[in-house]
């Protein structure tokens, strides 16, 4: 009797963008709340998360869901799935290029 492989679930984080620097990479902050296991406070503990954003779509401050993927460089094991929601702070692309003119 064959076994059928099981498609792997890959894990999904929620963030926010706070850089953009790099092309095609994003560097994104998740916080996490959890209750301390002795003292039941909530602990905030926060992480970086490195993803490809083939796009440069992302901009600072929007809040993003990366997915779990293969190694694409040293530290990048992410990449950009959806923009939840765009920040408010950093303009439109076509917007930078009106203000200048």
């Amino acid at each position: 009797m064959a076994q059928l492989k099981q498609a792997s679930v890959r894990k999904l984080v929620v963030g926010e963008v706070v850089s953009t620097k790099m092309q095609k990479t994003i560097v994104v902050k998740v916080d996490r709340k959890k209750a301390h296991p002795l003292y039941q406070r909530v602990v905030k503990s926060t992480k970086k998360f490195y993803a490809q954003d083939d796009n440069n779509s992302a901009r600072v401050g929007d809040v993003v869901r990366l997915e779990e993927t293969r190694p694409l460089s040293k530290l990048k094991r992410w990449r950009l799935v959806e923009i939840i929601r765009r920040s408010a702070l950093a303009p439109e692309v076509g917007e930078e290029n009106q203000a200048a003119s």
